[in-house]
C-alpha cells in the first residue's frame, strides 16, 4: 500500500492524507452535472456509498476512499461519513467546481488504508467543558456557540458563569483558519479575552434570552415559547468538508402543548449558513428567529427566494443575519416585540413536515471582508437560496 498526499483543489487550505491501493481496478465513477447558468462552487456534494454499484467485499472493507477527477486526474479533497454510526462510511462529500450547464465525471477508489485524521479541520466543531458547557462549532468563515444545562443550573441556583439560552450565539472571527481553540484558551488560561479583537475577530454579539441566529421558538396565541439550554450533545463529524452533530433539549410547554425538541446541526466549508433539521413533537410548525438587538436594524424578506434578514449597524460596524428555507415552507414573517430586553426577534414561522424542519441561519460581519454592505450580503442570500432549490445532481454509473 502507498500513502498519498491530498491537497485541496477549490475547497481547503490544508492537506489530507489518503490511504490508496496500487492496484487500481476497484475503482466506481459518479457524473455531477450543473444544471444552472452560472459556475458552482463551495457546495456539497453527498455521494450515496449505498448506490455506488460497489460489490459487498470492496465496500465492507474499505476504510477510506479516494476521489478522483477524471479529466484532469487530480486528487480532490473529500470526507468519508459514517451517518448511523454502524462502523461503515455512508457518505462521502466533497465540493467539486463546476462551469455553467457543465458536466464532470469523478472516480471513487475504496482503500483498506484508514484516514489520518486532521489535527485542525477547517469544519470543527466540540463540547467546552472548560467554559461551563458550551458546544462550539465553525469553519474557515463564521464560528457559533450554544450552552448546556450547567450553565442553566448556575442561573437556577443564583451562582455566577451561568448562561440560560437556547439561543444561537455567533462569534464574529475575521480570519479563514480555526479559532475556537485559540479564543477558549486564551479566555480561560491568560489574561487577554476573546471579547477584545486583537487581530482574528471577537465575541461581541449579545444573546441572552434573545434567539441569536436561528434559535426556535413556537408562537401559541399571541406569545412566543422558547426551550432552555440543551441537556446532552453528540458529535457526529470533523472535517475538511462538514461538521455536524446533534443537541437534545428537555420537554418544554408552549401554552399546554409538550414540545420535544431536537436539533441536528451542521457547518459545510465556505458557507456563512448552518443548516438546522429540527426533530419536532406537540407542534405542526416552528418560528425560526433572528435577535433585533437594539430595533436599528433593516429587515429585508424575500419569500419567492426563501430568505429573512436582518441587517443592523454593531459596535462601529455592520453586521447581517438570516434565516432561509424551502419557500414552500414559510407560513409568515414577524417582528415582534413586547418591549422586553433581548425577547425582540424577526421570526421566520415554518411549517413541520413528517415531524421535522429544515432552514439555514447564518451570519456576516462587515469586518471580515466578506461583504461590504446588505446588498452584497441579500445578493449571498439569493444565490445560496437557489442552489439549494437548483442543486448539483449526482448519476451513479455503472
Amino acid at each position: 500500500m502507498k500513502k498519498h498526499l491530498l491537497a485541496a483543489v477549490g475547497v481547503c487550505g490544508a492537506l489530507m492524507q489518503f490511504g490508496c491501493s496500487e492496484a487500481k481496478e476497484e475503482t466506481y465513477q459518479v457524473q455531477i452535472e450543473n444544471p444552472l447558468n452560472e459556475p458552482r462552487s463551495f457546495e456539497t456534494v453527498e455521494i450515496d456509498l449505498n448506490a455506488v454499484p460497489f460489490t459487498e467485499g470492496v465496500l465492507a472493507s474499505a476504510k477510506s476512499y479516494e476521489l478522483i477527477d477524471f479529466s484532469t486526474k487530480t486528487k480532490i479533497t473529500s470526507q468519508a461519513v459514517d451517518v448511523d454510526g454502524d462502523g461503515h462510511f455512508d457518505q462521502l462529500l466533497f465540493q467539486p467546481n463546476i462551469e455553467v450547464k457543465a458536466t464532470k465525471t469523478f472516480e471513487i477508489v475504496p482503500s483498506e488504508e484508514i484516514v489520518e485524521v486532521e489535527n485542525d479541520p477547517a469544519c470543527y466543531s466540540r463540547f467546552v467543558p472548560e467554559r461551563t458547557d458550551d458546544y462550539a462549532w465553525e469553519n474557515n468563515r463564521v464560528a457559533f456557540r450554544t450552552y448546556g444545562p450547567t450553565a442553566q443550573k448556575l442561573i437556577e441556583d443564583g451562582l455566577p458563569g451561568g448562561t440560560l439560552s437556547s439561543g444561537i450565539d455567533a462569534w464574529l472571527k475575521k480570519v479563514d483558519y480555526p479559532i475556537i481553540n485559540k479564543w477558549y484558551k486564551k479566555e480561560l488560561e491568560t489574561d487577554g479575552t476573546y471579547h477584545e479583537d486583537t487581530g482574528e475577530g471577537l465575541d461581541n454579539f449579545h444573546v441572552g434570552v434573545s434567539r441569536g441566529v436561528g434559535g426556535i421558538a413556537v408562537k401559541k396565541d399571541s406569545a412566543y415559547h422558547i426551550s432552555k439550554n440543551f441537556v446532552s450533545y453528540k458529535r457526529l463529524t470533523t472535517g475538511p468538508i462538514r461538521t455536524s452533530f446533534v443537541l437534545k433539549y428537555a420537554d418544554w410547554n408552549a401554552g399546554e402543548d409538550v414540545i420535544t425538541e431536537e436539533k441536528h446541526i451542521s457547518l459545510d466549508y465556505g458557507s456563512n449558513l448552518s443548516r438546522f433539521k429540527i426533530k419536532v413533537k406537540g407542534t405542526d410548525h416552528i418560528s425560526a428567529g433572528l435577535t433585533m438587538h437594539e430595533n436599528d436594524g433593516k429587515i429585508s424578506v424575500s419569500r419567492d427566494k426563501g430568505y429573512v434578514s436582518y441587517y443592523q449597524p454593531h459596535e462601529e460596524s455592520e453586521l447581517g443575519t438570516a434565516i432561509v428555507s424551502d419557500p414552500e415552507m414559510i407560513l409568515q414573517v414577524e417582528e415582534y416585540q413586547n418591549g422586553k430586553q433581548d425577547e425582540n426577534n424577526v421570526y421566520t414561522q415554518l411549517n413541520v413536515q413528517e415531524g421535522y424542519v429544515v432552514y439555514y441561519a447564518g451570519f456576516t460581519w462587515k469586518e471580515s471582508g466578506q461583504f461590504s454592505n446588505a446588498k452584497e450580503w441579500e445578493n449571498y442570500l439569493t444565490e445560496f437560496s437557489k442552489k439549494l432549490q437548483f442543486p448539483l445532481q449526482i448519476k451513479y454509473l455503472k
